[in-house]
C-alpha cells in the first residue's frame, strides 16, 4: 500500500471510489458539498471528484471547517501505519502526540522531548500535516472523550477532565463541533449493552485485516511474567504503569478488531492506555502491504504468504522491555521468563487489590537503580549490568518514549556497560516500535534460516524496511502452532 507521502490525489480518490479499506486512516476524505469527513471506505455514495478534499489527519480536516461524519465514523479508524515507519522528526511528534504527550506537558514538553524549538515543531506539523499540535492533540481529547461518553455511564463533567479539557464548556463545544451531536446526544445513541461494569472501560481496537491473534497471543503467553502478565483463553491481561497511575489491560483479538477492557487508577490515561495496546499489538500496521513486499523474496515469502496477518509486538512500557531484554541475553525465554519473575516478586510494587493470578507492577527503573547489583537473583556482572540501565532510564540519559530517536537511543544502550549489539537492537524493536530492526546474531535466526536452507545473512537487507516483521516470520517457524 502506498504512504500518505507517495500517494497522489489520483489514488487516494481511486481508493475512496473503491471503499478500500486498508487505507482508513491513512488519509481522510472531506466533501464540500456536505461539510463531512470521512474515512476512504465510507459506504454512502461517493462524492463527485470536484467536491473532494483530502488530509492527512482528522484534525486538519476539522481545521478546515469539516465535521466527522455519523455513518462511517472516521475517529475510530486505526492509525496511520506511517508513523511507525518513519524516524523523521514529525513521525516521532505523531507517537508523542498519540501518546498524549501535548495533553501531559504542552507544547513545550513535546518540543523537549523531540529536542527541537516549540516554532520549529509548530512549522514542521502544520507544513506537513496541515495542523499543528494543539490541534492534533484536540483530535485526540474529541475521541478519547467520545469513548468515555460511549462506554461509560461517567458523569459529563467527568468525562471533560479525563479526555484533557480544561473546561466543560470547552468540551461541549469541541465534541458538538467534532461530531454534529451534543455529548448527550452521542451517550443516547449508544447500544443498551454498550457500557461496561463501573470502574471498567471497555473498548474496540480496530486494525487493518488480517491479524494473526493467535501467534500474538502465543508470542506474548511464552514470555509473560509471573504476577505481571497472563494469557488464558484467548485473551491477555497484565498491570501497567501509566502517566498518572497504574491499571490493568485485558484484549481479546477478533476477527475484525481487538476488545479491549481499561481498569484504571485515572482516567487521564485512558487515551495513553489504549495506544499503548494498539503498539503493543502493533495494530496500525498495514498487513497487505507487508506480506506484498515479501511476496518476491525466496525466503521470507513464503512465510508471509502462509501468514499474511503476522506482527511485530511492541511494548506498553519502553523501561520494562529494555530490563526484560537484558535478563534474555544468552538465555532461554522460560530462563528469561523465570528471572523476571524473581524480580517482579522482590522489586515490584503489589497491587492493593490483585485481580487473579495479577499482583504487581513491573519495577520501576528507580527502583532498580537503587537495587545493590549483588542482591539481584542473576550474576554479578549481570547485575551491574542492569543496575547502570536501570540508572540511565531513571536519569533520562537514555529515554525510550514512542517519540524517542531509535539511532540516537541505540549509540547510547550500547555506550552502557553490559549492552550488546542484540539487546540494543531487540530494545529498538519492542520499545520504540521500529519496524526495521533484524537480529543477524540471534539464535532462532540463524536456526529458522539454516532449518529453510538458507545460509545466515549479516543484514537481510533485501528486507527493508519491514526487517523486524522477517525475524517475527523466522521466529515463527520454531514455534509449536
Amino acid at each position: 500500500m502506498d504512504t500518505v507521502s507517495s500517494m497522489d490525489d489520483g489514488q487516494r480518490y481511486q481508493a475512496v471510489t473503491s471503499k478500500d479499506t486498508r487505507f482508513d486512516g491513512v488519509f481522510i476524505t472531506a466533501v464540500t458539498s456536505t461539510g463531512i469527513y470521512c474515512r476512504p471506505s465510507c459506504p454512502a455514495i461517493t462524492p463527485k471528484r470536484a467536491n473532494v478534499r483530502f488530509y492527512k489527519s482528522a484534525a486538519a480536516a476539522q481545521e478546515a471547517g469539516f465535521r466527522a461524519c455519523k455513518r462511517c465514523r472516521p475517529d475510530a479508524s486505526p492509525g496511520s501505519p506511517e508513523w511507525n515507519l518513519r524516524a523523521d522528526v514529525t513521525g516521532r511528534a505523531m507517537r508523542l502526540i498519540a501518546d498524549g504527550a501535548v495533553d501531559r506537558d504542552g507544547i513545550s514538553g513535546l518540543a523537549n522531548a523531540l529536542g527541537y524549538e516549540q516554532r520549529q515543531v509548530r512549522r514542521l506539523l502544520t507544513s506537513e500535516l496541515g495542523a499543528g499540535p494543539l490541534a492534533l492533540a484536540r483530535a485526540r481529547r474529541a475521541q478519547t472523550a467520545r469513548t468515555l461518553i460511549e462506554t461509560t455511564g461517567l458523569p459529563m463533567g467527568d468525562i471533560a477532565f479525563a479526555a484533557g479539557f480544561s473546561s466543560i464548556r470547552q468540551f461541549n463545544a469541541t465534541i458538538t463541533e467534532v461530531f454534529a451531536s451534543s455529548p448527550s446526544e452521542l451517550r443516547a445513541k449508544r447500544s443498551p449493552d454498550a457500557a461496561a461494569p463501573p470502574g471498567v472501560i471497555r473498548l474496540r481496537l480496530p486494525f487493518r485485516p488480517p491479524l494473526d491473534g493467535g501467534r500474538l497471543l502465543r508470542y506474548l503467553a511464552a514470555r509473560a511474567i509471573g504476577g505481571v502478565e497472563d494469557v488464558t483463553g484467548g485473551t491477555y491481561t497484565r498491570t501497567i504503569l501509566l502517566p498518572n497511575g497504574s491499571g490493568i489491560l485485558s484484549l481479546t483479538p477478533r476477527s475484525s478488531h481487538v476488545d479491549c477492557e481499561l481498569t484504571l487508577d485515572d482516567l487521564r490515561d485512558v487515551g495513553a492506555a489504549a495506544e499503548r495496546c494498539r503498539r503493543l499489538l502493533d495494530l496500525d500496521a498495514d498487513p497487505a502491504a507487508i506480506s506484498g513486499f515479501f511476496g518476491p523474496d525466496p525466503v521470507i515469502g513464503p512465510l508471509a504468504r502462509a501468514c499474511p496477518g503476522r506482527r511485530s509486538p511492541g511494548h506498553v512500557d519502553g523501561d520494562e522491555v529494555a530490563v526484560r531484554a537484558l535478563l534474555g541475553q544468552q538465555v532461554s525465554v522460560a530462563a528469561a521468563r523465570t528471572l523476571g519473575a524473581r524480580l517482579v516478586a522482590e522489586y515490584g510494587k503489589p497491587l492493593s487489590s490483585p485481580v487473579g493470578s495479577l499482583t504487581h507492577l513491573f519495577p520501576s527503573a528507580s527502583t532498580l537503580a537503587a537495587a545493590d547489583p549483588g542482591s539481584l537473583p542473576m550474576p554479578a556482572s549481570r547485575g551491574r549490568a542492569l543496575v547502570g540501565l536501570a540508572t540511565a532510564l531513571a536519569s533520562g540519559d537514555v529515554c525510550l518514549h514512542p517519540g524517542a530517536d531509535r539511532e540516537e537511543t541505540e549509540a547510547r544502550l550500547l555506550a552502557l556497560p553490559g549492552i550488546g549489539p542484540w539487546t540494543a537492537s531487540y530494545i529498538r524493536m519492542r520499545a520504540l516500535s521500529d519496524p526495521d530492526v533484524y537480529l543477524p546474531t540471534d539464535a532462532g535466526v540463524i536456526r529458522a534460516l539454516r532449518s529453510l536452507g538458507a545460509d545466515p545473512d549479516p543484514d537481510l537487507a533485501r528486507a527493508r524496511p519491514w526487517r523486524s516483521y522477517a525475524v517475527h516470520h523466522l521466529w515463527a517457524t520454531l514455534e509449536a502452532s
